[in-house]
């Protein structure tokens, strides 16, 4: 490469294009600046610099903007168009660098080094150029854009610096690359480069042409499935259907996207409306598939209500509804408290268990408000069938989810106050055991990925807050039983009832039968009077269905006319309800031999039991009748067994029980009786037959006994004790170990009682046996 004189030449710079030596091209000239080198130039020899500019959007550039390497062009001829522009044409002659700029009026004139191509072929460069130009073909086999007539003109070019030039301006490149070629003044170093961008534009040709296919195929099967979609359509019009599943898709889409779903959920819906999308609508899986979506959106995933955490306002609820039940309300209190304090308290298992009628589904209801959440109950009560909780596979016709996820679309939110009623009243059978189920159900490390078998996907049960119902706690699995916080409600005292008649059940059949307080006046001691001698039950479901009673037969007057208001007395009572039901004062009228009041726990609450016994001459044979349960006759036995060790110390007959038949029988032999409490009734019953002693009336009495009769603690003290006061007894005996019980008993209750803690049959036998009868 040799270097020649620095001439001064004007400057043209170029925006956006670029010139290299031997091209000859036409320009377009437009700016004041540019013009008046032009001028310039053709005043002189003709000679001018075309030097590109860094930035095209650049109208006056200054030295900074202009690349110092640019082409030594001459101006062959020169054209001014109407618009005012010239045209020129120029013939590139050498590169040159600008060594120094010189400022003119408006354009720079500069001083240049002008770079001339040594064009001597050695081996070396013969290859470049073969490759080059190999290269080069091949571009242009994979471009449709440079003609055959190009090649060969670069063919024929025998300078490797020209051949060079004359292809890189054939190539789409940007102008940085273009304008490195320009400033590469050695000619092989300029080569390679030329090789290794034909390279690149070549590969990427190659992956356009290959992405071209692909979206060529991608819009042919787009454009086949969008005719296909639209003859379907038009089948469907003329069959009558005007949208087919064209809507129906559209609207499943949407209830998707606003179920806030999990995203695996989603992922499985969306799998399942695309199945939906292509099932024919004909085909019993549409249906199927159709009803899983509208069960999956219409379920809640993330909807919440906002606990209000108000203590004193839940407190004010409770009251409100509910006399009395006071560990209940303190223990909902307690869950609201301590959610207070941490947001983040699992809900609780509470278990609500007591006879029928106290008021267990009323106060979940109660809770349920006081907490500001949704309500839901499922009945429980006859469910043998595992799927019952679970819900169906979806392969069964008819299949539908369980009753917990039922519940919870009834519930709209992940967060209701959720009553699972009657509990203890699921069975298991050949389906399965719906009470195994539900330890998923009711477990909080394992029911926040509860599966049902129809939805498939796991659901969060870990928020809702679970209240179960039940009568009787013995008939509930032991695991089951284990997963729930135990609440029992005894039932009511008579103080109680009298409350809630009065406040409660009063204004609600009031309302139920269109009566106001003034057409119906009931007085206190007409309450009182409804509780004893018409009902006995620990609930006041009986007793409401009393005061329902009362309101018929006072709408019936008011309707005939014949009064405007009926004030209820003690004696006028019967003849609104009849001749009393039941006895209210002793259980007995007067003291017996051989019958002793024994007192009972049933799932309807407490009971008292008249345990009879008389004696026969006979061989020693002990009869026992009134349908008594394994437990009972095994008490019986112990009993009598415990009479003939201690015939001596009765004053007996040593061979008594040779001599005479017993005969033990429990009245209302229709209904089965057991239970592990009747043993010192039996026993006392069976002294007092055989030692002709009187059992005291106003005493009853509960434990089990040992042969040696030691006296065995009991359940259900609470349920007894009422179920004795409500029959008029004034003492009760009772296990010494069971004396911590009795302070569950309400206050009011054990006022009017006497209780005697006894640790054996001796002091039983003292307290309940008088003198003997002459």
């Amino acid at each position: 490469m040799s270097q020649n004189n620095e001439p001064v030449v004007p400057l043209l710079p170029l925006r956006g294009m670029l010139v290299y030596p031997t091209m000859v091209l036409h320009l377009d000239v437009g700016r004041k600046a540019s013009v008046e080198a032009l001028e310039q130039a053709m005043m002189g020899d003709n000679l001018i610099l075309l030097a590109t500019q860094k930035d095209v959007s650049i109208d006056d550039p200054d030295e900074s903007d202009i690349y110092k390497m640019g082409t030594f062009t001459k101006v062959k001829q020169m054209l001014k168009l109407p618009n005012g522009t010239i045209r020129v044409l120029v013939e590139g002659l050498k590169r040159a660098e600008i060594v120094k700029f010189i400022q003119e009026d408006h354009h720079y004139n500069v001083k240049l080094k002008i770079f001339k191509d040594d064009n001597n072929v050695d081996t070396e460069m013969e290859a470049l150029m073969r490759t080059m130009l190999d290269y080069f073909e091949q571009y242009i086999k994979l471009s449709n854009k440079i003609s055959a007539e190009a090649f060969a003109t670069v063919a024929d070019i025998e300078e490797p610096g020209r051949m060079a030039d004359v292809i890189i301006s054939h190539l789409p490149l940007k102008l940085q690359d273009k304008q490195e070629i320009l400033e590469t003044v050695h000619i092989k170093t300029r080569m390679i480069r030329v090789i290794e961008m034909i390279h690149n534009e070549k590969e990427v040709l190659s992956l356009e042409k290959k992405i071209g296919q692909r979206v060529k195929k991608s819009m042919e099967r787009t454009q086949k499935e969008y005719y296909l979609r639209e003859q379907m359509k038009a089948i469907q019009k003329e069959l009558g259907d005007k949208e087919g599943k064209t809507g129906e898709i559209a609207e499943l889409t949407e209830k998707i996207e606003k179920a806030e779903m999990p995203e695996h959920v989603k992922k499985a819906a969306l799998k399942e409306l695309d199945r939906y999308e292509k099932v024919p609508s004909a085909s019993a899986e549409s249906a199927v598939i159709r009803n899983y979506l509208d069960w999956l959106t219409s379920l809640p995933w993330t909807k919440a209500t906002k606990d209000d955490l108000n203590i004193e306002k839940a407190e004010k609820i409770l009251n409100r509804d509910h006399y009395g039940l006071e560990k209940v309300k303190e223990r909902v209190l307690e869950y609201l408290a301590v959610q207070h304090l941490t947001n983040s308290l699992k809900g609780p298992i509470l278990c609500l268990a007591g006879p029928p009628g106290v008021g267990k589904t009323s106060l979940a209801r109660s809770i349920a408000e006081s907490l500001g959440r949704k309500f839901v109950r499922i009945s429980l009560g006859g469910v043998r069938d595992e799927s019952e909780i679970r819900g169906h596979r979806r392969t069964y016709v008819g299949a539908m989810p369980g009753r917990i996820i039922q519940g919870m679309k009834k519930a709209t939110t992940i967060n209701p106050v959720f009553l699972l009623d009657e509990v203890d009243k699921m069975s298991s059978d050949f389906r399965g055991d719906p009470s195994s189920a539900m330890l998923e159900v009711l477990d909080p490390e394992q029911n926040n990925t509860f599966s049902d078998h129809y939805i498939e996907e796991t659901y969060d049960l870990s928020k809702v807050m679970f209240i179960a119902t039940a009568n009787n706690l013995a008939t509930i699995p032991g695991p089951l039983r284990d997963r729930m916080e135990i609440i029992t409600i005894a039932g009511y005292t008579e103080l109680e009832k009298i409350k809630i008649a009065k406040d409660h059940l009063l204004e609600k059949q009031l309302k139920n039968h269109g009566l106001t307080k003034r057409q119906l006046q009931i007085r206190d001691q007409t309450f009182q009077k409804i509780v004893r001698y018409y009902t006995r039950e620990a609930g006041v479901r009986e007793l409401e269905r009393q005061i329902a009673t009362l309101c018929r037969k006072t709408a019936k007057i008011m309707v005939a006319g014949e009064k405007k208001r009926v004030i209820m007395t003690e004696k006028n009572l019967a003849d609104f309800l009849g001749k009393p039901k039941y006895r209210y004062g002793q259980a007995e009228m007067e003291n017996q031999v051989g019958v002793a009041t024994g007192l009972a726990y049933t799932t309807v609450g407490g009971d008292t039991l008249q345990i009879e016994v008389s004696l026969s001459p006979g061989k020693g044979k002990l009869v026992l009748t009134g349908k008594l349960g394994d437990v009972m006759k095994e008490s019986a036995q112990a009993a009598f067994s415990f009479v003939r060790s201690k015939a001596e110390e009765l004053k007996l007959d040593k061979n008594f029980h040779e001599k005479v038949d017993i005969h033990v029988h429990v009245p209302e032999g229709a209904v089965p009786k057991d239970g592990p409490s009747a043993g010192i009734t039996m026993a006392t019953a069976l002294v007092s037959a055989l030692t002709n002693r009187p059992i005291r009336k106003e005493v009853g009495m509960t434990g089990e006994i040992t042969l040696r009769g030691r006296v065995l603690p009991i359940g259900g003290l609470k349920e007894k004790t009422l179920s004795a006061h409500r029959a008029g007894l004034t003492t009760i005996i009772m296990p010494k170990e069971n004396e911590k019980d009795i302070d569950d008993i309400p206050e009011s209750v054990r006022e009017e009682l006497e209780f005697i803690p006894v640790t054996h049959m001796d002091e039983v036998l003292k307290t309940a046996l008088l003198e003997e009868q002459a």
